[in-house]
């Protein structure tokens, strides 16, 4: 059977640069702390990623602290601060928040940017924020490579992203903060990383966080998502032909190009996942942190679904190397499945 991958919001595949950078990374000994030539040369590649991060999202190189993920950058930006957020943020940051945001017509309500956190993107239905100015925190990770955002002119003190959401390694990613910024260090130690998070660097996966993050910038200046995006929408058109009562989330609203998340009554989310695992297609039923908990989406639940509609959405997306072929096959998998439900 031919397995077709259509997560990549949950990660993606890495990218050939990431993997080249990776592999080379692999033959040098030093640690980046060490002032002999092989620590030199180990700073060396730390550097040249910081800078290619940095290029990519419009900061300064001095902006960039390399963290093991989203996730720790979270804890690192946020907590003891007390900002609120909206019940759509990810687990990540909603543990450290009060989530008292409101939301209308799927925009995050802020009337004190300055203590509050509010993410680009949406990784379960894509919908894009307008982040307001002056914006404490911002969740990057499912927006960067994929739409335009530059951290010089999006007037938001810190935000943070993992690499691989964008075609880097698991296990790294980066915050990224204005400096002089007040923040307390959550790994304390050797003061690597200009003293906001110590322990010696993970060289490989940042050299590969390095490469991806150019690479991710340039499908984006070529317009890859563009033609993403008009994927997106032949896939939806083809699952509208297929089933008249599923209900497109966010499709009037701004989205991911990638991102197609839909719900139809009476077929629980977890079950369509089984079912298009088995036809050959890798999906999810929501955010891949809360995949396999028999509950309703509390993100669907905050943009005003009911329990039982949020447990019957799936989540479809797609990536560069998706073809046209891909998302009919689908489509037309989705539809027998569906066809046999309402039959049994």
């Amino acid at each position: 059977m031919t397995r077709s991958y259509l997560d990549h919001n949950a990660t993606t595949p890495l990218r050939a640069e990431a993997r080249d950078a990776m592999i080379a990374a692999m033959d040098v000994a030093g640690n980046p702390s060490s002032v002999h030539a092989e620590g030199r040369a180990a700073k060396g590649l730390v550097e040249r990623a910081r800078g290619q991060l940095a290029e990519a999202l419009g900061a300064s190189n001095a902006d960039i602290v390399f963290v093991s993920g989203s996730t720790e950058a979270a804890a690192l930006s946020l907590a003891g601060r007390g900002l609120r957020c909206a019940g759509i943020e990810h687990e990540a940051v909603r543990v450290w928040c009060d989530a008292t945001l409101s939301l209308s017509a799927g925009q995050v309500i802020c009337d004190d940017p300055a203590r509050a956190t509010v993410q680009l993107a949406n990784s379960e239905t894509g919908i894009l924020q307008d982040l307001p100015q002056g914006l404490a925190v911002s969740d990057i990770t499912q927006g960067f490579g994929r739409v335009p955002f530059a951290y010089g002119w999006a007037e938001v003190d810190m935000v943070f992203l993992s690499a691989h959401k964008f075609g880097g390694p698991k296990g790294v990613g980066a915050l990224i903060v204005p400096q002089g910024a007040e923040i307390a260090a959550q790994i304390r130690g050797g003061g690597q990383e200009m003293g906001r998070r110590s322990g010696t660097e993970n060289v490989i996966a940042i050299a590969g966080m390095g490469a991806a993050a150019a690479a991710a910038q340039k499908d984006l200046a070529d317009g890859v998502w563009d033609r993403v995006a008009q994927l997106r929408n032949i896939l939806e058109k083809a699952i509208a032909e297929q089933s008249s009562q599923t209900i497109f989330v966010g499709n009037d609203l701004r989205r991911l190009p990638n991102t197609s998340c839909f719900i139809t009554p009476g077929w629980k989310g977890e079950t369509q996942v089984m079912a298009m695992d088995l036809a050959g297609f890798a999906v999810s039923a929501g955010s891949a942190c809360s995949s396999g908990k028999v509950k309703a989406s509390r993100v669907l639940q905050s943009l005003g679904f009911d329990d039982d509609q949020a447990g019957c959405a799936l989540r479809v997306s797609l990536g560069p190397e998706t073809t046209e072929d891909t998302v009919l096959r689908f489509a037309e998998a989705w539809g027998r499945k569906i066809k046999r439900m309402q039959a049994a």
